[in-house]
């Protein structure tokens, strides 16, 4: 099993990434190919899958993690001007994926370990705001994150829209297949 990154495509407001997708042309997309190309060296009687994975959602820390406290105290908003795709997975449902990965042969290959949802950053915000009972006001400007984050900011600010469509055909079940019901029970802990 090799953890990979959906960064592997690149970032872009409008374009649908799947696992037949190219590679993109960035720093973080070309870390991805060269750490993918590090993991097809394997055996040849291993199997390899490589899952790129979306940003993953858990408490203990991550990007929800670190978005939490600011919510908590009604102090949250979009980033940028919340137009750009989220692609993520809850971490219940990642463990299960890779549980998976380990013990079922038909696992082979790519997967982006991305739930079914893609959801814009803006509707990611009023989503957290509303299953912690609190404002989505206070936008992050871009030029602060990119004060705060440097070159890491332009995936934030750009994001990408990524879906599985192997993990469709291979009838992977989500728990957590859209942001709500991710977001409530996070957001309970």
């Amino acid at each position: 099993i090799n953890a990979s990154a959906i960064g592997f495509y690149g970032t872009s407001l409008d374009q649908i990434f799947d696992e037949t997708s190219p590679g993109g042309e960035d720093f973080l997309a070309k870390l991805c190919k060269n750490w993918e190309e590090a993991a097809s060296q394997k055996p040849f009687f291993t199997r390899l899958v490589i899952l790129r994975i979306g940003i993953v959602l858990g408490v203990n820390g991550g990007a929800l993690g670190k978005m939490l406290p600011i919510f908590k105290v009604g102090l949250g908003g979009p980033i940028g001007d919340g137009q750009q795709w989220m692609s993520w997975i809850h971490i219940d449902d990642l463990c299960e994926l890779i549980t998976n990965a380990v013990k079922d042969k038909k696992y082979n290959g790519v997967f982006n370990a991305v739930a079914p949802e893609a959801i814009r950053m803006k509707d990611f915000t009023k989503t957290l705001a509303n299953c912690l009972n609190r404002p989505n006001l206070i936008p992050v400007p871009a030029a602060t994150l990119k004060l705060l984050i440097g070159d890491g900011a332009q995936l934030v600010l750009q994001g990408q829209k990524v879906q599985s469509l192997k993990l469709k055909n291979n009838f992977f079940n989500f728990k957590y297949p859209n942001l709500r019901i991710a977001l409530s029970g996070l957001t309970k802990k």
